[in-house]
This record gives C-alpha cells, structure tokens and sequence, in this order.
C-alpha cells in the first residue's frame, strides 16, 4: 500500500519586546536570568489583576501576519483557553482562537520537487507559559516551576496540511524562521527556546482526499528534532495503517536520546480548552491606517531578495538561497559587490563566500557579525587572485589568516612574500629542471602512461610552494612534453 503522509505545523515564536504581554514586567533571558526575577501580580495570576495588551507584541505580530500574505480582519478578541497545568499560574491562558489577528495566508518555500505554496490558516497573538524543571535525585523527583517566561507575548502561526514530505517540513519551519528574523520580531535561537515547532502527523492511503487520526507532537525546538520526529511518527503510523490497526489521536513528546515519541494525553479539541471571551480585555480593533503604516514599513523580505538575487546578480537559486537565509550574509553579499574597483562578477564572490569563508567560519565558530573579514577586504583578496597577483591555491591559504588575524590580503602577502610566479622563463626552468631529474617518469610518460602530465604539474608546484601561476605551468608544461615526443629515440 502507497501511503501519503499529511503533516500541518503550529509555530510557537516569542515576540521581542521589552516588556509582556499584558503586564509591565520585562522579557529576560530564560537561560542567564535568576528564576522568578522578573514576575508580578499580573503574569504570577493573582485575584482581582487586570492585563492590558502591549500595543508593540500586535505591531510585530502585523508584521508577520502581512509578511505572511494574511488578510487583517478589523475586530480580533481575545479569548481564555482554559487548563491546568503547573506552568500556567492562572489556570488558563489569554489566547486567540475564533477571531485572531491574521488569517488566510501563505509562505511559498522551495522544496526538491520545486515551489510549494503553503496555506496559513491563522497567526494569533498570546502569552506564554512558565518553565518547568524535572529533578529526580535518587528517590526523590519534584519539579521547579520558573515564571519569567510567563506571560511573555507569543505568536502563534498554524499552517494547514499541506506538506506531505519530511523535506517539505524541513523547508516549511526554515524558511518561516529566517522570515520573522528578517522582520526583527524574533532571534529565531531555538537552543533558548524562542521559537518552538509543534507537529501535526497523520497519513492515509496515496490517493485518498480524507484525513486520517492525527497526532500532535509537542515543543520540538531545533529543525533536527522535528525532522527526527516526523520521520519517526510517520513510520508508525504507515506501519499501524498497514496492520489495519488504528491511530489514536493524542498529544505526543519526543524523547530526542531515545528516537521515539511517547505519549502525553488525549488529544484536546477546542471544545475541550471551553474557549470564551476574555472578560478583563475589550476587543482588540486594527485600523486601515494602522496596517497601511505596518505594511509601508516592511522590509525586503527574503523571497523577494532570493528572486532579487538571481535576476540581479546572476546566481543559481540554490546559492541564491543560501545567501539569503541570514539577513546579515545577505548584507555582507551586497556590500562585497558594492565595493568601488570590484573586479570579479558577483558569482565569483558568492562562491567565495560561500565555499571558503562560510569554511572558515564554520571551523572557527563565528557569524557573519563576528568575522574580521570586511566586504572590503574579501574583494581586495578576490581582485589579487582576478589580477594574477597570487592564484587561488596561495589565496586560500591568505584568507584563513585574514581571519584568524584581521589582516589585509596586501599585508599578509606582502610580509610572506606570496606574489605568484608568472614570470615565464623561471617557470620554463623549473619545469626543465624537473623533467630532467625525473627522467625515468618522463620515459613511462612517453611511452603511453600521460596521466604523469598531472604529477609533473605537482612536482613544479611544489618546486614553488604553490605560488607559480597554474595556468602558465600547464601551457608550458605541455609545451615541453610535446617536444620531447618528437624528438627522435637514439
């Protein structure tokens, strides 16, 4: 039996606000903040409190509902969604559910088998929960509850299911992350949790229009777990579905050391969460004006600069995409080719980038914002290699000193002495000398074994310590073998 897996994605992302969401206490940093430092009445879910909404979580949540392509009804509510959990000091959370800010948009995103359009269902603004700690010393195992992160604003975007690939997952959640990071709403740094994936798998028979019993998979916060995930419960599912056994629909973890998912509860329908207006907060009216002046303001988002970047500059979309993926490698791009006096097309300075610095960066575990190559000076490298000052081999090794030390390519070669060796006579006897030393590779190269032209090649590089210009070694090098052919045996 074919089987078609159905998959849908809700995207958790915290706002990047000062303050929460209906209170003024400030959004810190999970990870370095000491626990319950930054929490009140409001957030800790006292009697008698009243929340207010921040007027700067909607503005980013317009931001991504119209980068999202999401119509903006003029009249959204908040709404309780009630259950009890430990994290969740009030007993229910201020959510959005029948009336949300965004609805009925859609993020294309590029997939192996080519553009897929996905719908958005909703985008919709609430708060977040506490944090809970597990501890299990010997016998005893309690949990810690820490609230700053309670009631920080969150959105909520949910797709609908339209993926039908794990690949297609993988595209879907990274190219909306590097969407709310280029609108500033959000770091998009999964290892701190900001950003956080929940999955909804089903599959049913290829072919077939219905849905199958779905599961949700909770708070997957790194594209390998969600992979992992999906992959995983697909298999399960497609597995049961061939038994002719059932899926029960219920909420799932993932326990990443062991590869598997287990399961949490039931899985709740609204009707569940008994969803009703929030009662303390009035509706929330988004006036024309007030989306005109959100949408003037956006910036260029990623799928137009990825469409920019092939038109303008001549590249592939694959590099293209990977160039756009950080707003920043983006900037950095466009700066490099912006440089006065750039004597290389822009394709060669992507793959530069992209091939050799993207190396080193990745070796020496620093971003884009870290790295003490400028544009600048990446060109000024790029433009000795283009002018025959060094060639590539000798340019390499010039730019992993650039950016362990922050020199210039003209000050490193300089003081190294690495300016490549064009001078054709020099060249010539360097490639008589090693004929000559090594006449007895000569004699096989004559008789038929011409593949040793390429060791020659090695040998006169190394004679050289790779600075002799390639090109120039080649067209001799061939030169003189070709007149060793003719000369007559004695």
């Amino acid at each position: 039996m074919d089987i078609e897996a159905v998959i849908g994605l809700e995207v958790h992302a915290e706002l990047q606000t000062r303050s929460k969401m209906f209170c003024s206490c400030p959004v810190v940093d999970a990870t370095l903040s000491r626990p319950n430092s930054a929490v009140c009445p409001v957030c800790a879910g006292m009697p008698g409190v009243l929340p207010v909404v921040n007027q700067q979580a909607v503005e980013y949540g317009l931001r991504v509902a119209l980068a999202l392509d999401c119509d903006i009804p003029v009249t959204s509510v908040f709404a309780r969604k009630n259950y009890f959990y430990p994290d969740l000091p009030k007993g229910y959370q201020i959510s959005q559910y029948e009336y949300p800010l965004g609805v009925y948009g859609k993020l294309p995103i590029q997939t192996p088998q080519g553009e897929q359009v996905i719908r958005i269902t909703r985008v919709h603004l609430e708060e977040d929960t506490g944090k809970l700690t597990h501890v299990n010393r010997g016998n005893d195992a309690f949990s810690l509850v820490d609230l700053n992160r309670a009631g920080v604003p969150l959105l909520e975007i949910v797709s609908e299911p339209d993926m039908h690939s794990v690949e297609a997952v993988r595209a879907y959640s990274s190219t909306l992350r590097a969407l709310i990071r280029y609108l500033g709403v959000n770091s998009g740094d999964m290892e701190k949790g900001v950003i956080r994936f929940e999955a909804n798998v089903s599959v049913r028979p290829k072919g077939s229009t219905s849905l199958g019993n779905r599961v949700e998979i909770k708070n997957l916060n790194s594209f390998r777990a969600l992979e992992r995930a999906s992959t995983y419960e697909i298999q399960r599912q497609s597995d049961l579905l061939r038994q002719g056994k059932p899926v029960s629909q219920e909420t799932l973890g993932w326990d990443d050391l062991k590869g598997v998912t287990f399961t949490q509860r039931s899985k709740e329908e609204a009707h569940d969460y008994r969803y009703f207006p929030e009662p303390d907060l009035p509706p929330l009216i988004v006036e024309k004006e007030w989306v005109d002046r959100v949408r003037a303001n956006l910036p260029e988002l990623p799928r137009a600069k990825y469409l920019r970047f092939q038109k303008e500059y001549g590249l592939s979309g694959y590099d293209a995409s990977l160039l756009v993926n950080e707003q920043a490698v983006a900037a950095y791009f466009e700066q490099a080719v912006a440089v006065p006096g750039t004597k290389a097309p822009a394709k060669v300075i992507a793959n530069w980038m992209l091939g050799d610095l993207f190396s080193l960066m990745n070796q020496t575990n620093t971003t884009i914002g870290d790295i003490k190559v400028t544009p600048a000076a990446l060109v000024e490298l790029i433009n000795l290699v283009v002018l025959g000052t060094i060639n590539n081999t000798t340019a390499k090794t010039v730019l992993a000193e650039m950016v362990s030390s922050g020199k210039t390519a003209g000050a490193i070669i300089a003081v190294r002495g690495l300016e490549q060796v064009s001078d054709s006579g020099v060249i010539a006897d360097l490639i008589k000398k090693v004929l000559e030393e090594h006449s007895q590779e000569v004699d096989h190269y004559l008789a038929g074994k011409e593949n040793l032209a390429q060791w020659f090649f090695g040998q006169v590089m190394r004679l050289t310590q790779g600075q002799a210009n390639p090109k120039i070694v080649r067209e001799e090098l061939q030169r003189q073998l070709d007149a060793l052919k003719t000369v007559p045996p004695e």
